[in-house]
């Protein structure tokens, strides 16, 4: 009855795709043929015309001072229910530990534990624990290369398949060359590795960015196509993996510009890259306008003793706390773990929050303990929309 009642009309399967993935994901348990439905390619394609919000963040603590990985880390903090919890174990039905890497579209981008002798890259969809893997490329297997996924559904319709390219991104130095000037401050650059899930292949890309700095926190930013990588050094790494043409974007502000160090990260907020600072002049957002130009618009700046005022929940002298910080060895009273859609997770000394920009509303999530015995020091962290897109069948 169910199979005769959408082959004949298409309106319940228009009003069905406007439901969001997590209750559509559900509802495949009611029976085989709403199963079939929920899974159709056609189905799904008509269903990621409608924007998911932010279901919640993905949370890796990452072990500093030591080689091994091999531990299992990754935390999931849900942010779309009323009951605050944390989840660890829905990543398990991959075949090993991982490290998370990047996040776009409902697909998950992470790879295998270093130190091991096969290393794998890892695309998976958490919501319906689909995976497919593919070989590591031609790059150092340790830390210091970073990997970013790829995929957009509006660009690469997932009708008939599911398209995707992975970037990868290395830091090398650079070869000396005796007509060079001697002037040159970049000792080193960033070189950019492409996989494409249509040939299957890693190819190298000619372009090549001269910088010093190191990747940052939120790797692997995806926005209308490009690519942006936050760093340790008051710039921004773009790559587009279309024309591949790589920059170096700068922040909106020097550090020189505060008293204190600000924290800062990066997300995409409706088709945007955003720049999130906690300094000691407030919370700020702001928008790339221009790449090319570093051209950057405020869109809103919220001083320290309002925020405090609207959010007593987060304690008292704020200000204060915030400007102490004058070494980036010490742990940050504020800290910006990831940015999307307006919605920011924040760190305020050992408790982690949800606060809404535009809102200006604030919630608590969790503790900082109950993500791991080292979430304080620079966790990777990653926002989460589910999709159904399915993945893995046709990748080797």
């Amino acid at each position: 009855m169910i199979r005769r009642w959408f082959a004949n009309d298409d309106i319940p399967t228009n009003i069905l795709s406007r439901l969001s993935a997590k209750k559509l994901h559900n509802l495949k348990n009611v029976s085989k043929e709403w199963h079939n439905l929920v899974s159709d390619r056609s189905f799904v394609s008509l269903q990621l015309q409608k924007r998911e919000p932010v279901s919640g963040f993905f949370f890796q603590e990452v072990f500093q001072f030591t080689d091994y990985e091999g531990i299992d880390s990754i935390s999931y903090i849900p942010v779309d229910t009323e009951i605050l919890n944390v989840w660890r174990s829905i990543l398990s039905f991959l075949p090993e530990n991982v490290v998370i890497m990047s996040l776009n579209n409902g697909l998950l981008c992470c790879r295998s534990c270093f130190p091991i002798s096969d290393p794998r890259v890892y695309v998976c969809n958490p919501l319906n624990r689909q995976y497919g893997s593919v070989e590591w490329p031609n790059l150092p297997r340790d830390s210091t290369s970073s990997i970013a996924l790829v995929f957009d559904p509006s660009r690469n319709p997932i009708d008939k398949s599911t398209d995707f390219k992975l970037v990868a991104v290395s830091k090398m130095e650079m070869e000396e060359d005796d007509d060079d000037d001697d002037d040159v401050e970049e000792e080193c650059c960033f070189l950019f590795y492409i996989y494409s899930s249509k040939t299957g292949l890693w190819t190298r890309s000619k372009e090549f960015c001269p910088s010093n700095d190191n990747l940052s926190k939120n790797k692997g930013v995806l926005v209308e196509g490009v690519l942006y990588w936050h760093t340790d050094g008051c710039k921004i790494l773009m790559f587009d993996p279309q024309s591949e043409v790589s920059l170096l974007i700068s922040s909106p502000l020097p550090e020189t510009e505060f008293d204190s160090i600000p924290e800062t990260c990066i997300g995409e907020s409706h088709g945007k890259l955003c720049y999130v600072i906690i300094s000691e002049d407030g919370l700020q957002e702001w928008t790339l306008e221009d790449c090319f130009m570093s051209h950057w618009e405020l869109k809103i700046s919220i001083p320290l003793y309002e925020f405090e005022k609207e959010n007593p929940i987060v304690g008292y002298k704020l200000s204060e706390k915030v400007g102490n910080r004058v070494s980036k060895d010490a742990v940050p009273w504020m800290d910006p773990l990831a940015f999307k859609d307006g919605m920011l997770l924040l760190r305020v000394s050992a408790v982690v929050y949800l606060f809404q920009f535009d809102t200006r509303m604030m919630k608590r999530l969790c503790d900082v303990s109950s993500l791991g015995p080292k979430s304080m020091f620079s966790p990777i962290v990653v926002p989460y929309t589910m999709s159904l897109v399915p993945i893995g069948e046709a990748y080797p």
